[in-house]
């Protein structure tokens, strides 16, 4: 008998943890792509709303690492200052793995198409629930 009760609540947790993983992909996908509508505004301020607002940032580009929010605006700041430098951004998610229940890692191709000229790349993201949003805690963008 505690065997049948033991299999009937896992029947009933199973698809209860499964549309928790599908709306927590839905959010995380629902984040990323404002990310990438208000970069092509040419907000940063906005787009860095997916990010963590804290100096335990990580941000990790062709330069090495950058810690902290503002450090992270800031270079996103110097190294597109202009519509010519933002352009056109372009995301698409080719992995998404949940490694608990408030952290995923996204992996994924990224390319701007701008006047200064288009550059592409691969980015991976470690994304973590932090008082109910998601947001990325480290990225690693080349």
């Amino acid at each position: 008998m505690t065997r049948l009760l033991c299999i009937w609540l896992l029947s009933l947790a199973f698809p209860l943890a499964v549309a928790a993983k599908g709306r927590n992909e839905q959010e995380i996908r629902k984040m990323l792509a404002a990310q990438v509508t208000e970069w092509n505004k040419g907000n940063i301020e906005g787009y860095m709303k997916g990010y963590w607002e804290h100096d335990s940032l990580l941000f990790i580009g062709s330069k090495g690492p950058t810690y902290g929010y503002a450090a992270t605006l800031a270079r996103y700041k110097k190294a597109y200052p202009d519509a010519d430098h933002t352009g056109t951004l372009t995301s698409v998610i080719t992995s998404m793995q949940r490694l608990s229940a408030d952290y995923y890692f996204v992996v994924g191709k990224w390319s701007l198409h701008r006047t200064a000229g288009d550059v592409s790349g691969s980015y991976t993201l470690l994304i973590r629930r932090i008082q109910g949003q998601w947001v990325i805690v480290c990225d690693h963008s080349s």
